[in-house]
């Protein structure tokens, strides 16, 4: 496994994210177990979650199968670097139950530690941009959780690029780090991001954590797995491979071409682009836990990313993007 600092602290990570959505509603306990021991095992060092995954269960669930897995062993939690979200209402529609109030932080965060089974949370992020909350209130809470030793550092996810800004911008203030990094929808189908949140993030020195890198397995060999049987599309994800289908097939012949996996190659290519620190991968078996980490290792040359490219345009930086 390569290892990469993330964003401008000193703090290493894998380059494979392990994300744990799945967790709980689609995968069991023992299996989730058996994943997290496996990515060790691989040396994948970051694990993403949140304190709504395991919605369907209960909010709070996936963060718990987690903890119960640090319980085990302590030198499981020295070994991960654990990030977590704040945002979503935890409550049942009671006021302040969510989103990035003071109140909210403190409570959120004190309750991911107790399901996590941990005194601290490395990564720290918040899962949406609270447009009610200053950011004057939003650092003041996470300096007293850095203080207390809660919370090493801050993290965004979802944010636009003036959003990135704006809480530098405040942050920078109090003389205070701010974010080392921003969790986004980046994949070569779902590029919006190269717009200004990546320039945003290269410039402040966040690292860049993509979630959804295979875009809902469209680019995971969907096609051919729809030719095979493997996989029945249908609905929403049908309608999209048709709109989308000369585009994949060509991507999927290309993989062909350089004798990997498509899953692969959309992986690789992520972790080919400036200031991604690495892809968020959430899987629900071993197999594909598997395929994850080959990604590490497969190297494009500046042939294949254009063609990549070509295939899958991406977007200038604003305002050269749109105005000349």
């Amino acid at each position: 496994m390569d290892f990469t600092q993330l964003g401008r602290t000193g703090l290493k990570v894998s380059r494979i994210v392990l994300g744990t959505m799945n967790f709980g509603p689609h995968t069991s306990v023992e299996d989730s177990h058996a994943i997290m021991d496996a990515a060790h095992e691989k040396g994948i060092n970051f694990f993403d979650t949140a304190n709504g995954y395991g919605r369907a269960i209960y909010p709070g669930r996936t963060e718990e199968i987690i903890g119960e897995w640090f319980a085990k062993d302590p030198v499981k939690r020295h070994k991960t670097v654990l990030a977590t979200k704040v945002y979503g209402d935890m409550g049942e529609g009671w006021p302040n139950e969510g989103k990035l109030s003071a109140l909210n932080i403190r409570r959120a965060l004190d309750a991911s530690l107790k399901r996590l089974q941990t005194d601290y949370i490395d990564l720290y992020q918040f899962h949406h941009v609270d447009r009610e909350t200053p950011w004057e209130e939003i650092w003041q809470a996470i300096e007293v959780a850095i203080q207390q030793g809660k919370i090493l550092y801050a993290g965004s996810s979802n944010f636009a690029g003036w959003h990135i800004a704006q809480a530098q911008a405040a942050a920078e203030k109090r003389n205070f780090t701010g974010l080392v990094s921003e969790q986004s929808i980046y994949n070569l189908i779902v590029r919006d991001v190269e717009r200004e949140v990546l320039p945003a993030a290269e410039y402040y020195g966040l690292g860049v954590i993509p979630w959804s890198p295979l875009q809902g397995g469209l680019l995971g060999g969907v096609i051919r797995k729809d030719t095979e049987g493997v996989r029945r599309l249908e609905g929403r994800a049908k309608e999209t491979v048709e709109r989308l289908r000369p585009q994949i097939e060509a991507y999927e012949s290309f993989a062909d071409e350089l004798g990997t996996q498509p899953g692969d190659l959309a992986l690789a290519w992520l972790l080919h682009q400036k200031a991604v620190t690495g892809p968020i991968v959430g899987p629900r078996t071993m197999e594909q836990l598997e395929s994850a980490v080959r990604a590490v290792d497969l190297k494009l040359d500046e042939k294949a990313l254009a063609r990549l490219d070509e295939i899958f345009p991406g977007y200038k930086t604003s305002p050269e993007d749109y105005a000349w």
